[in-house]
């Protein structure tokens, strides 16, 4: 009988759910393969054959693979260096770590328009070395993107990877240094393979996350490097083509899906293999 009333305390949630995510989720992918009576795959046909949208798909992918990627290689000795400070300080480097998510994502974009424009930081201290002789375009690039992307979810990898870190014993780095292993090796051979969950984690979060980013790359990027969610917002709310800004939605849930399978596959190899 308790059993009963704890599942039914699930409902709730479990209602918000279905109507607010389900529901939704529903209509918008159905409007896509349903044209008049007959299903159809004629819309994403036309999307994967159209070269300016088939540019956009492979831009937003590999921005947000390299986001991922960044965010792993950054994240990692940082999330290290936090599990193994004392308890005492490890609270505060995890609130110095979670910190800028507190600030908003537009507030923080436009920061960066003012460190990497014509007169920003970066040029004028490449000015003032006498690295180039006039000011580098790096404002509305792909670099733009990346590097506000790598700072906006960069924690997210970080406070993922110190959950999972922090849990490990240090007699294991012990035990490997007294069979030979240097730092190094051993980092790679004990901690890298027990930390995997956590790297599974920050690696969707990050990638999920960059993937489907809307005003980082608006601002960054600008109308020349459109990504895939400023694509559903033109097509939905300029152009007013909603089934069209279904496609393009519908597409980043499959792609998104499809990636952290991926991942979860790869880590699983990784496993199996004992890195």
């Amino acid at each position: 009988m308790k059993k009963k009333w704890l599942y039914a305390l699930l409902l709730p949630g479990l209602i918000l759910i279905v109507l607010f995510l389900l529901v939704p989720l529903v209509y918008t992918t159905s409007s896509t393969v349903i044209d008049g009576s007959k299903l159809t795959l004629e819309r994403y046909l036309v999307f994967f054959k159209d070269e300016y949208y088939l540019k956009i798909y492979n831009r937003t992918l590999k921005i947000a693979l390299i986001t991922a990627v960044i965010s792993m290689i950054l994240g990692t000795p940082v999330a290290y260096f936090i599990s193994r400070s004392k308890k005492s300080l490890r609270g505060i480097f995890i609130a110095c770590t979670v910190f800028p998510l507190l600030t908003n994502s537009v507030v923080r974009s436009f920061a960066w328009m003012t460190i990497l424009g014509k007169n920003g930081v970066f040029n004028n201290i490449f000015m003032a070395l006498h690295l180039v002789d006039k000011p580098v375009k790096l404002l509305y690039t792909e670099f733009a993107i990346i590097i506000g992307s790598v700072y906006l979810f960069l924690p997210l990898m970080v406070v993922s990877l110190v959950g999972v870190m922090e849990n490990i014993e240090d007699d294991l780095l012990e035990a490997a240094e007294s069979l030979g292993a240097n730092k190094f090796t051993a980092f790679f051979k004990v901690i890298f393979p027990l930390s995997m969950p956590g790297l599974i984690v920050g690696s969707v979060l990050v990638f999920t996350g960059a993937f489907t980013a809307y005003t980082t790359p608006q601002l960054l990027g600008g109308n020349q490097n459109m990504v895939l969610a400023t694509l559903v917002y033109q097509r939905a709310m300029t152009l007013g083509d909603w089934t069209g800004a279904s496609v393009v939605a519908t597409v980043m849930i499959i792609t998104t899906l499809t990636v952290i399978g991926i991942i979860n596959k790869l880590a699983g190899k990784l496993n199996e293999r004992g890195v």
